[in-house]
């Protein structure tokens, strides 16, 4: 089942859209949820009646209007909708127990004006079992056939290897794998002694090995091997223009200083052009 966080904002009806087609792809139940925080509304020991009744109309409203959305763009997929009552992202990550995915919009209809990641995506990402996806409010982009993910020689990074090769193959797309490095500062000093060929000629080998393991599980999808000499942000955020879907680990750091999430995938969630999957080891 793939899990939807539903709130009306503009990202949010993009989160179920994207939701929609990958429910599709993988002929599962999309289930659409909105959890109404009516704590904001707090009047000393008890939430203000009228205010918590507002709140939770306009959350139905607003899973109707999904549902609506989810079954016009893919007539063929069960949808199920929920509400709940909760902090938005305590009830998604409950909800998201047992998903193959949980879809939610970069930015809500509480986010600060400019803000490119709200507090719910924020606290999701790498917080959940499942992969996260977060989509942003962009127009409709036109397929790319791409799909990216980014390897470091962590083993923290081969479950977003694993989500990317399944996603590749689950749309007939091309997976670009990304392997951005760079020297270290000591082997950048004057007196250090080392084979630049010989770094460079290991870090490809890293992304090989990475790549046959899952290669031969899903030999229709066709791999592009991407070495950049590079900061990993720079390196994803710029394959992201050209790409469907970029998947990163929720943590790691390879040997040679590449991180993957923590302050890596941080910044690619607010800078990717395209809609990022987060996955836990």
């Amino acid at each position: 089942m793939i899990i939807v966080g539903v709130d009306g904002s503009v990202a949010s009806r993009a989160a179920v859209e994207w939701a929609a087609d990958d429910a599709y792809r993988r002929g599962t139940p999309l289930r659409l949820v909105h959890a109404a925080d009516t704590s904001w509304y707090l009047v000393g020991a008890r939430p203000g009646k009228a205010l918590s009744e507002t709140v939770l109309r306009e959350g139905r409203r607003a899973l109707e209007e999904a549902a609506a959305l989810a079954r016009e763009r893919r007539p063929s997929v069960e949808v199920d909708a929920r509400e709940a009552e909760g902090r938005p992202a305590a009830v998604l990550r409950d909800q998201a127990e047992d998903a193959a995915a949980l879809v939610v919009g970069s930015r809500g209809l509480g986010g600060f004006s400019g803000a490119l990641l709200g507090s719910v995506s924020d606290g999701l990402a790498g917080h959940v079992r499942c992969p996260v996806v977060v989509v942003r409010d962009h127009e409709q982009r036109q397929e790319r056939g791409e799909v990216v993910a980014g390897v470091d020689d962590s083993p923290e990074c081969e479950p977003a290897l694993a989500y990317a090769f399944e996603q590749a193959a689950l749309r007939g797309a091309t997976l670009r794998a990304v392997h951005a490095w760079q020297l270290p500062g000591h082997l950048l000093a004057p007196e250090a002694a080392y084979d630049l060929d010989e770094v460079r000629t290991a870090q490809h080998q890293v992304v090989r090995d990475r790549v046959k393991r899952l290669k031969d599980a899903h030999p229709q999808v066709t791999v592009v091997e991407d070495m950049r000499s590079a900061h990993p942000v720079d390196a994803l955020v710029a394959a992201s223009r050209q790409a469907d879907l970029l998947a990163v680990g929720s943590q790691g750091r390879g040997a040679l200083g590449s991180a993957l999430l923590g302050s890596v995938s941080r910044s690619v969630l607010h800078h990717a052009s395209c809609p990022v999957a987060v996955v836990r080891s």
